[in-house]
């Protein structure tokens, strides 16, 4: 009897736990979304999402979420498309007819005539529009979201539990990392640790990613170590008191980067020529060695898209054949 007893609760739990279980892996509707601005209430999966952040919206495209107008950048550019959509996912956005809405700062105006019920907006970085917050939440829920503290999977995952596109972001972080784990296994690392960075145009000035960047997230999964920027190095941080770069400027640039191998992120192979060139970088080991790599133009921010083509860069590069 008592047997009986201890298997009829045993399954009782079971049943229970698998419940409790179905009803997380389905949840509905409305939903309380955490966002670094405060917690908002999604009273249905949004339908008509409207992305202040050009970095935010390639996301939504890879998770195929319903974003139907983003804001943009100067079209016509190495990075960005006759729309002034990121190249890397441009034709994504043309073939569903994603609006461009303005050029450069947010319109709280254009973004009000798509009668949007999902309003995305980027904590920090030159495509915020943080200061209208308060403003877009009289037109429609608004999700703060940090790209500057995560990996673009992770952004991936947190935007499709509150458009209710879970299994698709699972999905694309799934395929993609089963893509990464398999080029680490054959890939052969320049010297060790590198210098992650963006190099400016005029020679002058480097942003330098950190650990906490989506980039240097990413080199450190495929098993590059990050060189440690020295303690005494007069650097300083911008746009919003971001985590993910470092600016290195005159004299900094030289000391900060200090890594055996330099890794171009946003540059191609002339870029990497024009700082081999610089007079002021000549006694680099990474110069001296040339050890300079560059990564290609459509990866200042990281999506889905611009990570995937940097796979194939890296198969080539330092991959045997």
């Amino acid at each position: 009897m008592k047997r009986t007893l201890f298997s009829y609760l045993a399954l009782s739990c079971a049943l229970l736990a698998l419940q409790l279980s179905s009803a997380q892996a389905a949840e509905g509707w409305p939903r309380q979304i955490d966002t670094s601005h405060g917690q908002i209430t999604l009273s249905a999966a949004p339908t008509r999402i409207v992305s202040t952040s050009m970095t935010v919206t390639g996301t939504l495209l890879a998770i195929d979420a319903p974003v139907i107008a983003s804001g943009a950048t100067t079209p016509n550019t190495r990075i960005a498309d006759d729309q002034g959509f990121f190249r890397q996912w441009g034709n994504i956005a043309k073939q569903r007819h994603v609006k461009r809405l303005y050029i450069g700062e947010a319109n709280a105006e254009a973004i009000a005539g798509e009668a949007p019920d999902l309003i995305l907006v980027s904590a920090t970085g030159g495509d915020s529009a943080l200061k209208l917050v308060d403003q877009l939440s009289t037109i429609a829920p608004v999700m703060v979201v940090n790209y500057d503290d995560k990996s673009w999977q992770d952004l991936a995952l947190q935007l499709g539990r509150a458009t209710g596109h879970e299994a698709q972001a699972e999905q694309v972080v799934k395929q993609f990392d089963d893509r990464e784990k398999a080029l680490k296994q054959r890939l052969q690392l320049p010297p060790q640790p590198v210098s992650a960075l963006v190099y400016r145009a005029d020679g002058k000035a480097a942003n330098l990613w950190t650990s906490e960047s989506s980039q240097g997230q990413f080199l450190e999964q495929l098993g590059f170590t990050l060189a440690t920027v020295p303690a005494d190095l007069n650097s300083s941080t911008s746009q919003g008191m971001r985590k993910d770069i470092v600016q290195l400027s005159g004299e900094n640039m030289a000391q900060g980067l200090n890594g055996k191998s330099l890794v171009l992120f946003s540059g191609d192979d002339s870029d990497a020529e024009r700082l081999m060139k610089n007079k002021f970088l000549a006694q680099l080991p990474a110069v001296q060695n040339h050890q300079v790599f560059a990564l290609g133009y459509d990866n200042f921010r990281l999506d889905y898209y611009s990570a995937s083509n940097i796979l194939t860069l890296l198969e080539k590069q330092f991959t045997a054949h």
